[in-house]
């Protein structure tokens, strides 16, 4: 069902900045009153993101730390995509890469946009079951430690504000509302 009725309409663009990570433009659009406005918008490629569930309850997390934010993160496992590249073959990759795993089941948490004001990141998110040991490889200038957390505390941290990532929150309460409903 479509049932859109508020539209904007993109007049120009103008690129300010093209890095390695991200594109900013400034842009003007014609909004719906017939107005005009100033629209910066940041372009990402997006990202994927892997989590690690466990036959025990845990949950395998990294605590990372961001320079955004300066400060350490609890996050789940993820990555940025590279342009074309497909979201869950790069999942896989952030497994094995942060947490020295693979796994046998992979179930699609769905999608989600987690700056909508101003950012064109989707970040794709799977739960992996049926999880093997394998080996760490680390991108060069990533430095990060795994820990396996029960499910049950991984929510607490977030429902306490001890976890404040995006999609680390929103890949926690999916998976934990999916247990609580049988779903999975």
């Amino acid at each position: 069902m479509n049932d859109t009725i508020h539209f904007e309409k993109t007049l120009s663009s103008e690129t300010l900045f093209e890095g390695r990570v991200i594109t900013l433009t400034k842009d003007t659009a014609l909004l719906e009153n017939g107005k005009t406005a100033t629209r910066e918008v940041v372009h990402h490629h997006g990202g994927a993101c892997i989590l690690p569930y466990f036959a025990d309850g845990t949950i395998c997390m990294v605590r990372q730390f961001r320079y955004a934010m300066q400060q350490q993160l609890w996050e789940l496992p993820a990555g940025k995509l590279e342009k074309g590249e497909d979201p869950f073959a790069a999942a896989k990759r952030e497994l094995e890469e942060e947490c020295g795993l693979t796994a046998d089941n992979y179930i699609s948490l769905g999608e989600f946009y987690p700056t909508v004001g101003y950012d064109t990141e989707v970040i794709y998110t799977w739960v992996a079951t049926g999880l093997h040991e394998t080996k760490m490889h680390l991108d060069a200038d990533e430095f990060l430690t795994p820990d396996r957390v029960p499910l049950e505390k991984a929510y607490q941290m977030v429902m306490s504000g001890e976890i404040k990532d995006g999609k680390t929150i929103a890949g926690i309460l999916k998976l934990k509302a999916l247990l609580d409903e049988g779903k999975l």
